[in-house]
């Protein structure tokens, strides 16, 4: 029966849609025939015939070579094949059923009635219950040399698992003992970090692990956040600091301090920390100070857009502050391994210290700004609203603008001054010092002064600043004073001058209060200084008069008839015999002219005086030395003389 019918189990192959491939080809060949060396014509043939032989080839039609079985052949096949799969199913039923009732009469010997249960009815009538039973045959006895040979391999086998298990706890002893070491030094640094006055706390995403807080935590959210980093452990124990994606390179906000076209003065970097494991207090630090940095020049950037008006500027990563006429600062946020930091360039000692001041100061004042957050957040907090709350820039660069500002404006008007003061003493003329008290608001500390103190030095740089110019003037009793403001944290922004003057000889003079240009406060100034001149020359003839007896007539003198515009007359008893004097005061000369008045009244003015050709003119400049008022006479030498003529 097995040998007329198979029962096939294998899928039916269908034909792929697409033929195989060259490389799949290639492989089923080298499977069927073992590669292309030994095929060829010969072996092809011979194989074709040979399948033609057993009923032609596996994947010919078989249309061609048999026919086809009529529809009764079909079905006489189909019962024949049914058949014999139902006796085939039969057959197997039986050997089961032979198997279970052998397995239940073996248990039936020591358990009946469960065994029963599973016995069929032919099997109880041909044998009885418990007629099949089962012993146990020992083998035979084995020789004392197997025992032997056993004993020393298991032996043998013992000894080598003690070995190994003894190697296998020696090397977790050592691996325990250096994970040891590794978290002893692991710990000892973190709490060498804690020691020397650093937060160490679990980080806010990770409750497993430690972090440090190196960053500000009065700082904007942006880079409060940045200002804290995990400490990590590394393979042999030692400590890393993984500040994510923050960068690990140090950067610094440089001053540059820039006259005309040429840079004359430049901060330098601070000193370059190790990136060593021991060093690990030096990476804090300069994680700190570079979130700082950072930090200063995004305030420096946004309150450099806040006071754009003021002429400051922002390109990219520079910005831009005009401090004086040829003077200009600039800042910006570089690497400490930039190279152009290190090159040397020409500077001069004073504006390196110029720079040096600004970028102090910028940093004393972020962190007076830090102090300030501080406080507000200890006191008691504002009620809620609707409205969001301001968030002002930081004023960091105003005050260092303001003083540059302020200093260059009180130096300029203070040549001025020396320089108007100096060309009157060449003629001659006894003008008093004049006093300059600068930064007349801010009160310096002690040495010893306390942590307020310092802090209100600080918030006073943040306020106007004021200078004050006084002097006296020839004539007694004039006084003059200029007080210079400068604010920039509010507007008007820039610098404000207030002049007053006091000269009792000119009684309807009124003092111009305050000025915005330097021009107008020359102006103001030098007219002031003329006048004072005038009123000096005119008052020497009440001196004579006291100094003479009364007997003697008195002298012409000279009257000041428009003493604005510095004219003196000489007056005569004809008209047309009347001499003027004009004095022209400058910040570098001082001019005296003198000339006949031809017109009907005497005095006249501008085009109706009516002047005569025949002037004298005498002239004191500023860049004579102090010798040369002994080889030229004096300017009331000069007058004296004319007005004798």
């Amino acid at each position: 029966m097995a040998d007329s019918f198979t029962l096939p189990l294998r899928p039916n192959l269908e034909k792929s849609d697409r033929p195989d491939t060259l490389p799949v080809e290639i492989a089923q060949i080298n499977e069927q025939w073992g590669g292309f060396r030994d095929v060829n014509e010969e072996v092809l043939l011979a194989k074709l015939a040979e399948e033609e032989e057993r009923g032609g080839p596996l994947d010919s039609d078989e249309d061609g070579d048999k026919k086809e079985m009529d529809t009764t052949e079909r079905r006489e096949e189909l019962y024949k094949r049914r058949a014999e799969i139902t006796q085939f199913a039969m057959a197997s039923h039986m050997e089961t059923m032979f198997a279970l009732d052998f397995i239940s009469l073996l248990l039936s010997k020591h358990a009946p009635r469960q065994a029963e249960t599973s016995m069929s009815a032919f099997l109880k009538q041909v044998a009885p219950v418990g007629s099949l039973n089962s012993e146990v045959v020992h083998p035979p006895p084995k020789p004392d040399s197997v025992n032997k040979d056993i004993s020393t391999v298991s032996r043998g086998w013992r000894i080598q698992n003690f070995n190994s298990a003894a190697n296998k706890l020696l090397g977790a002893a050592s691996r325990l003992e250096k994970e040891v070491e590794a978290e002893t030094k692991y710990w000892n640094s973190v709490l060498a970090i804690k020691d020397k006055g650093w937060k160490v706390c679990r980080l806010p995403r990770e409750r497993q692990s430690l972090g440090v807080q190196y960053g500000f935590m009065e700082a904007t959210p942006v880079f409060r956040d940045r200002g804290l980093a995990s400490l990590r452990r590394g393979n042999d124990g030692s400590l890393v600091l993984d500040q994510g994606l923050v960068p690990s390179g140090s950067r610094f906000v440089r001053v540059r301090v820039k006259r005309g076209s040429r840079i004359t003065g430049c901060t330098k970097p601070p000193g370059a920390s190790s990136n060593d494991a021991e060093s690990i207090e030096q990476r804090i630090l300069q994680a700190r100070d570079s979130v700082f940095e950072d930090e200063l020049f995004h305030e420096l950037v946004r309150e450099a857009r806040a006071i754009a008006s003021c002429g400051v500027t922002t390109r990219q990563n520079l910005i831009q502050i005009p401090a004086a006429d040829d003077l200009e600062i600039l800042l910006d946020l570089v690497d400490t391994n930039d190279e152009s930091v290190h090159t040397e360039q020409e500077s001069s000692q004073d504006d390196v210290v110029l720079a040096n001041g600004v970028a102090h100061s910028i940093r004393i004042l972020l962190s007076f700004a830090h102090r300030q957050n501080l406080h507000r957040r200890t006191q008691v907090p504002l009620p809620l609203t609707p409205k969001r709350r301001p968030n002002p820039e930081y004023h960091l660069l105003r005050p260092a603008l303001a003083y540059l500002q302020h200093i260059s404006e009180a130096r300029y008007l203070e040549s001025f001054v020396h320089d108007i003061v100096t060309t009157l003493r060449s003629s001659g003329f006894q003008v008093p010092e004049f006093t300059a008290q600068m930064f007349s608001n801010w009160n310096l500390p002690h040495h010893h002064s306390s942590p307020n103190a310092l802090e209100g030095l600080v918030a006073s740089s943040l306020k106007p600043i004021e200078s004050v110019f006084q002097g006296n003037l020839l004539t007694p009793n004039s006084v003059f004073t200029v007080r210079m403001r400068t604010n920039m944290s509010f507007p008007p922004f820039g610098t404000h001058y207030d002049v007053s003057f006091d000269l009792p000889s000119v009684p309807d003079l009124k003092s111009p209060g305050n000025l915005s240009l330097r021009e107008e406060v020359e102006a103001a100034v030098a007219h002031l200084l003329l006048l004072d001149v005038v009123m000096k020359i005119s008052s020497v003839e009440a001196d004579e008069e006291k100094k003479t007896e009364p007997d003697t007539p008195a002298k012409r003198w000279w009257d000041p008839i428009y003493p604005h515009m510095g004219e003196l007359l000489l007056a005569y008893d004809h008209p047309e015999k009347h001499k003027k004097l004009r004095i022209v005061l400058s910040r570098d000369q001082l001019s005296l002219e003198t000339y006949l008045v031809r017109c009907i009244d005497g005095i006249g003015i501008g085009a109706a005086e009516g002047r005569s050709q025949h002037t004298e003119t005498k002239t004191w400049k500023l860049q004579q030395s102090p010798g040369g008022l002994n080889q030229q006479s004096s300017a009331m030498d000069f007058v004296t003389a004319e007005a004798s003529t």
